[in-house]
């Protein structure tokens, strides 16, 4: 992902989830994909998605069954 598309979606983010901790960092070695941190915790991936010129995105976190215990 372009520096631009990780400014556009991490604003995003803190804008939907009224959270300005929330973190988009580029991923090592990968260019389809960022990380998403809230702090210094690790909570997802944004993966970019194009089709026929379109660009989506999709966001994916995992919750573990001991972190609700």
């Amino acid at each position: 992902m372009t520096r631009d598309e990780i400014v556009k979606l991490e604003t995003y983010l803190q804008k939907l989830f009224q959270l300005p901790s929330i973190e988009v960092r580029q991923r090592p070695q990968k260019d389809d994909s960022a990380e998403v941190y809230i702090g210094d915790e690790f909570i997802g991936v944004l993966f970019r998605d194009e089709d026929e010129g379109e660009k989506d995105y999709q966001f994916q976190m995992a919750i573990l069954g001991f972190d609700l215990q």
